[in-house]
């Protein structure tokens, strides 16, 4: 399970412009501009073939950058212009139609009262209990389905013994745009990117996100083969089977190599996982766990400064895919995914309903012989320990949780308690994600991450 990630509100998009300007750049290659409703949008890459534009008369006029208060798309500054004689000329431009509204309608996928709001009349590919999954061809996008999400977590030790943990998420989002459309700006797939770093030396988690629809090469989640992209943001699955993961993120930065030690987990039946009582209720769904990793990070010090970590550890990586996930009466979701000690690793998660009890459950336990045990709903508990208050936006978690899963039981401690992700700037989505230590009887079993989504408003994820 992943969170996010996809409740909003409707934004209060402006009859008059779609658009707002600001003072004109110093440089003109490149464009941003802010959709109403909190989205900034930038075109950097892009510029080099659609800047210094002669335009028709009309339309004589250069778009104005401003200074983006949200999330900055493809990091950048500006660009796109039009030529009416020997000088440039900034003027306020309102736009009904075109580039404007067309980014305007890609952003508005991920906004709605209780839906992913793409388009009513739009037709998604099911998931069945039919279609196995196929390694390593299931690892790419599939973009005939209404969402998808490529999720890496992990538990790091620095030279100097001190831990760290990391996250690092993909997703995408068909619009329910009509696929048929040729046009390069065509709103048909939402790309978007949380990272984040869990430093107990900071004492709160620091994070980053991005969001932009796919094109020109700057954003996309290719078929076939894991191969995902955001800007400078990436994680891409080699031949030989690692994850090469970069985010350059702001105040911090991820650039680590994932090497598998295990074969994939493929969950449910073959692949096919349940998520409520419905049976298209469910995603496709694998895990990789116990993945070697190496590399380094750039963490926050002192001052205001960053310093460069080398790093070692181990990382959990899911892969999920769906069109319809959640039931009407879900609130959210605890899911949990653990590398044990032994070898062994665990993955459980609930789904909550509004008043708190399950709605569905389930988990997988992998023992490092390879013997796989299932748990069904009536197997798998998720009982609060220990709450925190989030002093950033009051939601309450649990972040102390014991877990059991048959007759086994899992106390989790977390490295922190401030894990707390905003992304209301992309996803629309506050969720808890982080790192916990995991232990059995007081022995220690093992490391985890632990999701906590819902706590602070209800989810909505294809539901049905």
């Amino acid at each position: 399970m992943r969170a996010a990630r996809i409740t909003r509100t409707r934004p209060a998009v402006s009859r008059r412009s779609a658009c707002e300007w600001g003072k004109p750049p110093a440089q003109k290659t490149a464009l941003r501009f802010d959709v109403a409703g909190g989205l900034c949008i930038a075109l950097r890459g892009y510029a080099a073939r659609i800047g210094r534009v002669r335009c028709a008369a009309p339309l004589a006029t250069v778009l104005r950058v401003t200074r983006c208060a949200h999330a900055t798309l493809f990091g950048a500054s500006l660009a796109m212009a039009c030529r009416t004689d020997s000088r440039w000329r900034w003027s306020r431009l309102l736009l009904r139609s075109g580039l404007c509204l067309g980014v305007a309608a890609a952003s508005s996928a991920f906004a709605g009262s209780g839906d992913l709001s793409a388009s009513a009349s739009a037709t998604f590919a099911a998931v069945t209990p039919d279609h196995p999954i196929s390694l390593p061809l299931d690892s790419g996008a599939h973009p005939a389905f209404r969402t998808e999400w490529w999720y890496a977590t992990g538990w790091l030790n620095t030279p100097d013994n001190q831990p760290l943990g990391f996250q690092i998420t993909f997703f995408r989002s068909a619009t329910g745009h009509d696929p048929a459309d040729p046009s390069a700006f065509a709103p048909s797939q939402l790309i978007i990117a949380h990272a984040a770093l869990s430093d107990p030396a900071l004492g709160h988690l620091v994070h980053d996100q991005r969001i932009a629809r796919q094109g020109f090469g700057l954003a996309y989640a290719k078929p076939a083969n894991t191969d995902v992209k955001l800007d400078a943001w990436k994680i891409i699955r080699a031949a030989d089977g690692h994850y090469d993961v970069s985010a350059d993120a702001s105040g911090f930065s991820l650039h680590l190599v994932l090497t598998p030690t295990q074969t994939p987990l493929i969950q449910g039946e073959r692949g096919y996982s349940r998520k409520g009582p419905r049976p298209e209720q469910a995603s496709y769904y694998y895990s990789e766990p116990q993945l070697r990793v190496t590399g380094s990070v750039m963490r926050p010090a002192a001052g205001g400064s960053v310093r460069d970590t080398i790093v070692t550890g181990t990382a959990w990586l899911d892969h999920e895919w769906s069109s319809t996930l959640l039931d009407a009466d879900a609130i959210g979701w605890d899911w949990l995914g653990a590398n044990l000690t032994d070898g062994s690793a665990l993955m459980a998660f609930r789904v909550r309903r509004r008043d708190g009890r399950a709605l569905w459950a389930h988990a997988t336990l992998r023992r490092p012989d390879g013997q796989v045990t299932t748990f069904g709903p009536d197997q798998v508990d998720f009982t609060p320990v220990r709450t925190w208050r989030s002093p950033h936006t009051g939601a309450s978690y649990p972040v102390a949780m014991v877990v059991r899963t048959g007759a086994l039981t899992w106390q989790l401690n977390p490295l922190m308690d401030d894990q707390e992700l905003d992304s209301r700037q992309s996803t629309g989505a506050v969720y808890w994600e982080g790192a916990e230590r995991v232990s059995r009887a007081g022995v220690d079993a093992g490391r985890a991450y632990l999701e906590l989504t819902g706590y602070a408003g209800a989810l909505r994820i294809g539901t049905r």
